[in-house]
């Protein structure tokens, strides 16, 4: 079984989606492994978006990402990253089609709801850096 971490940004926080969000998740199949409530501090910030922390535009995320608490959860299932990602529609929530998650409830490239891993690898690695394995229950 495949797992992927999703971090519900303070876009969906905000916008008390977060029942809808999850709900689209588990009604895809995919079994919820992990949940808490966090907010990211400047380390954490570097950490998770350290591919693009020299990026101009890194200080207006770190900005958005730490300005409320958001939930980071882990789900298990079958193809899950790709199948999420389907779910979620493109990065830029202006070119999400209606009926994906971005479409229906995104602003833009950067307040587009959710963040969810691309790849097996980095899904390790995100789980790690934010549950400690006695709190993912796979």
């Amino acid at each position: 079984m495949e797992k992927t971490l999703i971090i519900l940004k303070p876009d969906c926080m905000e916008k008390r989606l977060v029942g809808a969000v999850l709900d689209r998740f588990q009604k895809a199949g995919f079994d919820l492994i992990a949940a808490k409530l966090i907010r990211f501090d400047d380390t954490l910030l570097k950490e998770h978006y350290a591919h693009i922390a020299t990026r101009p535009f890194f200080p207006e995320l770190a900005a958005f990402m730490s300005s409320r608490p958001v939930l980071v959860a882990a789900f298990q299932g079958e193809n899950v990253i790709a199948r999420v990602r389907e779910l979620l529609g493109p990065t830029d929530s202006k070119k999400a089609p209606k009926g994906t998650i971005r479409g229906d409830f995104g602003t833009d490239v950067s307040v587009n709801i959710c963040h969810a891993s691309d790849s097996p690898e980095s899904a390790a690695a995100e789980i790690k850096r934010f549950f400690a394995p006695g709190e993912v229950f796979a």
